[in-house]
């Protein structure tokens, strides 16, 4: 089948609105609401943010080669350029966006989880290219701009799409299943992600739950084992349910482990489709979960289970997601610092405290957002996870949550010269690159608005 022509007629349908100036026939490139990255030929969607007005953009976006612009009704000037006025700019995109999604024929795979979104996504993406042509969102385009913009992808009609969706509120999750109407749902884990907009980790739960909604008979829902408040969900799913998982039965289940540390891990996968044993790369047992559900996925699609292991063997995490750097000095650095959650920085320091060949273990840990009233509460918990596993030399970074997970290792029994606290990341950096030394193993995490990556690029320049 050919791809989908974008034409001005077609898109203006889609997103019920009026084409008020231009061809109808005129064809687009793609879409985009940047005019800073914008490329000739697109078309520019004028989207209203909290601080700032896409419409206002109009005319940068017409000198960076926009071929057509969509607007609010009333803000048009017509002229030469093609106009497309809607009621309102961002449910216009989200309904071209569905209208591609139902063109295109493609299975889509949605995922959403409080950790592990993008890796599942990634590795699933992977497996399933084995067999199909396959697309995914771009980097972490995951909420009710982003998805729809990855969505408008499927004009190519790959056969499968592997999607994540995100959230921070209730009702988020919902809006994204309603425009990609996902053929198979993956639910990685609840975790304290986006706490602080949220009363508990059953409210997170429950926001999450969205992702079970609109299916039908044939959809089919992929859903961690071991996490009891998932399984506690899924009785009221109207499809199908497969499980991942370690701990518990599970139709893809994870045994005979083998932790190499930063090395990666090896187990025996037990499958509907029979037993073979993976090795990845990838560190740590919260990434194995990650395999589990993609693998559950894949053979859900009969990828070959010969083909899932010798994609497995050759995984690798996107930047700064669980990253192994080794430099020539013999630093070590686990580059974690995309994001951070408690959930997510607990099994990061299981992974450093697992590995025993390094000279010492040490970790820089930023702080950790959007956790609201019980941020104090829950970075001290991860102070003591830090003491508990042994960890060397503890680095943190940020307001008074970081500071509180300092004094909680240090009660937990570090020894306060083995820990210190810095308000920013440029200072973290000095302070690592005169503390760290060749042979050590050194842990890098914490939320984006903290910083950490500042910590990676000293590490990196001081031992090259």
């Amino acid at each position: 089948m050919s791809e989908i022509r974008l034409t001005a007629q077609w898109v203006a349908e889609a997103m019920a609105g009026d084409l008020v100036s231009g061809d109808p026939a005129r064809e687009f490139t793609g879409v985009s609401i940047d005019t800073r990255t914008l490329t000739t030929g697109e078309l520019y969607v004028g989207i209203r943010g909290e601080r700032f007005d896409g419409a206002d953009f109009t005319p940068a976006a017409l000198a960076a080669g926009a071929g057509g612009v969509v607007l609010p009704r009333g803000r048009a000037r017509v002229g030469s350029a093609i106009v497309i006025e809607v009621d309102d700019t961002t449910l216009a995109l989200q309904a071209l966006a569905h209208r591609v999604r139902r063109e295109s024929g493609a299975k889509v795979v949605a995922i959403t989880g409080s950790a592990g979104k993008t890796t599942t996504k990634e590795i699933t993406a992977e497996f399933l290219a084995a067999r199909y042509r396959v697309i995914r969102n771009r980097g972490n385009f995951n909420n009710h701009i982003g998805l729809p913009l990855s969505l408008i992808d499927l004009r190519q009609r790959p056969e499968i799409a592997v999607v994540e969706l995100g959230m921070s509120h209730a009702g988020e999750i919902s809006t994204l299943v309603r425009i990609a109407e996902p053929d198979v749902r993956v639910w990685t884990n609840v975790g304290e992600a986006h706490l602080g907009f949220f009363r508990s980790l059953d409210e997170i739960c429950d926001a999450k739950a969205e992702i079970l909604e609109r299916a039908t008979a044939a959809t089919l829902l992929v859903a961690n084992a071991d996490d009891e408040r998932i399984m506690g969900k899924t009785p009221a799913f109207d499809g199908r349910v497969v499980t991942f998982g370690i701990e518990r039965p599970a139709a893809v289940r994870a045994s005979a482990i083998v932790d190499r540390g930063i090395d990666g891990i090896t187990a025996r996968l037990d499958t509907p489709r029979g037993a073979f044993e993976i090795t990845t790369p990838l560190v740590g047992r919260g990434n194995l979960a990650n395999v589990l559900a993609a693998t559950a996925v894949a053979v859900e699609f009969e990828v070959s289970l010969d083909a899932i292991a010798e994609r497995a063997r050759n995984l690798q995490p996107a930047a700064h997601r669980g990253q192994v750097v080794r430099l020539p000095s013999g630093v070590t650095i686990i580059d974690d610092s995309y994001n951070a959650n408690p959930t997510a920085t607990r099994q990061a320091l299981d992974v450093l405290a697992r590995e025993r060949t390094a000279l010492r273990r040490v970790a820089v840990l930023g702080e950790m957002l959007e956790l609201g009233d019980r941020a104090i509460a829950l970075h001290e918990a991860v102070g003591r996870s830090a003491a508990r596993g042994g960890i060397d030399v503890l680095l943190t970074v940020g307001g008074g949550p970081a500071a509180a997970l300092a004094m909680a290792a240090i009660d937990a029994g570090m020894p306060a010269n083995a820990v210190r606290h810095f308000a920013a990341s440029d200072e973290a950096a000095g302070a690592a690159a005169d503390i760290v030394r060749p042979g050590d193993l050194v842990l890098v995490k914490g939320s984006r608005g903290v910083g950490t990556d500042r910590v990676v690029e000293r590490l990196e320049a001081e031992f090259a």
